[in-house]
């Protein structure tokens, strides 16, 4: 029993730190991207909006 838990603790180890980084690089680049300017205005712009 305990060797599963450290085979899946060395796993989330190594590979759930590669994944978290790949997920925010990829949070980064979308945000950036050159046609996401309106859409983040957009959505900048909401708690402001009346109904």
């Amino acid at each position: 029993m305990e060797l599963d838990y450290h085979n899946m603790r060395a796993f989330a180890d190594s590979w759930g730190l590669v994944f978290m980084f790949a997920v925010f690089a990829v949070v980064v680049l979308w945000t950036l991207r050159p046609g996401g300017k309106k859409s983040s205005d957009d959505a900048a712009r909401i708690p402001f909006k009346e109904d």
